[in-house]
């Protein structure tokens, strides 16, 4: 993850990833809430309901238990 966490576009999120919380690991401080775990499966999007940002699962689902 980059230094700036860019609210304004879709941050794109693999399987490796998951489980998906926010905001991601080396985000800067300014950027910083309490994290929450969110579930980007079911839609395929999630929006962070602190920052609203934006994640997209892209590539191949988890198979079985993650």
């Amino acid at each position: 993850m980059a230094d700036t966490q860019d609210t304004a576009k879709t941050i794109q999120i693999t399987a490796k990833e998951l489980p998906l919380h926010c905001p991601q690991p080396g985000a800067p401080l300014w950027a910083r809430h309490p994290r929450v775990f969110l579930d980007v499966l079911t839609e395929g999007t999630v929006t962070c309901p602190y920052c609203s940002a934006t994640y997209e699962f892209t590539g191949e689902r988890p198979k079985g238990h993650h």
